[in-house]
């Protein structure tokens, strides 16, 4: 079965960065497109990013655009997020997604 484990989030200043990564088992990765959505405290789900199969279509949130990197490695069955520039909005359980499969979440905390 489909298997999304997300790990890097953190308590970080703003200004500062994170990368989360996203390690899938259970399906052949290097076939599908993937994303990363988030949820905010008291709030529903937000689409963050998404990446296609071979990774050389990007799309991106307006809130995270150009602060934000999706990449993948299909060797190793891994998704990542690279955020840069984090902001106090940020704060979210960060998700990372297979069509309606999702993982655990992790959680990115962004205060002084």
């Amino acid at each position: 079965q489909v298997q999304l484990v997300e790990s890097g989030g953190g308590l970080v200043q703003p200004g500062g960065s994170l990368r989360l990564s996203c390690a899938a088992s259970g399906f052949t990765f290097r076939n599908f497109n993937m994303g990363w959505v988030r949820q905010a405290p008291g709030k529903g789900l937000e689409w963050v990013s998404t990446i296609d199969r071979d990774g050389r279509n990007t799309a991106y949130s307006g809130s995270v655009k150009d602060r934000f990197t999706i990449s993948r490695d299909n060797a190793k069955n891994t998704l990542y997020l690279q955020m840069n520039s984090l902001k106090s909005e940020d704060t979210a359980v960060y998700y990372c997604e297979k069509g309606v499969s999702r993982g655990q979440g992790t959680q990115v905390t962004v205060s002084s």
